[in-house]
């Protein structure tokens, strides 16, 4: 069985060559202005991944999921990383350990869905209890390896549980604050708030996303789920107020029209649960980033986040 890469990906800098083998993310042949074929490539390891680009045509494009052996040089395009391809060749997957090349989350799937289960069986309203438990049954072992997006947050394996098992901790934490908060109805919102994204992303059982289904492109997981919801709510006979409440907090959950939600939060469980999502994402993506970042420097820009970010110098100590 092959080694993994001899440095992670994301420890190049620019200038640098690195030999090795990375995991297709995605990739294409493209046709430059000048009629000339190139191959448009995004590759990765278990540290992060990089666009590349290899300017010999005549290649054909690798599939996503698969192994590759590169020789590549690490470049800098409109100020973003950019990985120039000399030699590429496909390694057959026995060859290799994927899990090295694949990020995973921090605990295995089974751990995180066990924990979730159990918190499932603490909630005291029957119609939620009913309805959590229903959609996690029938959402089936995708679950252990599914991630949570193709890019960005928890784009990793099991990377849906692992954003799942975080935000129920930090939903029980806020209910503890604020005494108000229905902790049944807002502990629900989150175990239910993003399982459509088994149907809105194609992955594999190595938990790479290759790209969205057509119902996840014209209609998204928020859409999705309010009509997963329903279906499942009318089959169980669940009260109407669970199963509209439920609806608005998966349709809201990312607030803004301009990020999918059609409605804003109406209601404080809604507005919390919008909140935990929201905080979550952005400490995974800023750890994430981080990691490659020189201590007392700055990462490159997020565009996600529309800035760039500053580690500390004692950032360092404390990992180690």
């Amino acid at each position: 069985m092959q080694s993994a890469p001899q440095s992670p990906l994301t420890s190049l800098i620019k200038g640098q060559m690195f030999e090795g083998l990375l995991l297709v993310r995605n990739a294409e042949q493209r046709t430059a202005s000048n009629g000339s074929k190139y191959l448009d490539i995004t590759l990765g390891d278990k540290s992060g991944e990089f666009n590349g680009k290899m300017w010999d045509g005549t290649v054909a494009a690798p599939k996503t999921g698969e192994v590759v052996k590169v020789r590549a040089l690490l470049q800098e395009y409109n100020g973003r990383p950019q990985l120039r391809v000399d030699k590429m060749r496909v390694v057959p997957k026995e060859e290799v350990d994927l899990t090295l090349f694949v990020p995973c989350a921090p605990r295995p799937g089974e751990e995180m869905l066990s924990e979730i289960l159990e918190r499932v069986e603490k909630i005291q309203d029957e119609d939620l209890k009913k309805v959590v438990s229903y959609r996690l049954e029938e959402s089936g072992e995708r679950l252990l390896y599914y991630p949570a997006a193709s890019k960005l947050h928890h784009a990793e394996r099991a990377g849906l549980l692992h954003h799942t098992s975080t935000m129920l901790k930090m939903a029980d934490s806020v209910c503890d604050l604020y005494e108000t908060l229905d902790r049944d109805l807002l502990c629900a919102g989150v175990i239910l708030h993003d399982l459509d994204k088994l149907r809105e992303i194609k992955a594999d059982d190595m938990g790479v996303a290759s790209e969205y289904t057509v119902e996840g492109m014209l209609l998204g997981h928020l859409v999705q789920g309010a009509v997963d919801l329903g279906r499942v709510c009318d089959k169980l006979g669940v009260r109407d107020e669970v199963r509209i409440m439920l609806s608005h907090m998966l349709i809201s959950h990312h607030d803004l029209p301009e990020y999918g939600s059609p409605k804003r939060p109406m209601f404080p469980e809604a507005e919390a649960l919008h909140i935990i999502d929201l905080l979550d994402a952005r400490m995974y993506e800023m750890n994430l980033a981080l990691k490659a970042a020189t201590p007392g420097g700055f990462t490159e820009k997020i565009w996600s986040l529309e800035r760039r970010l500053y580690r500390r110098e004692k950032q360092e100590k404390d990992e180690e």
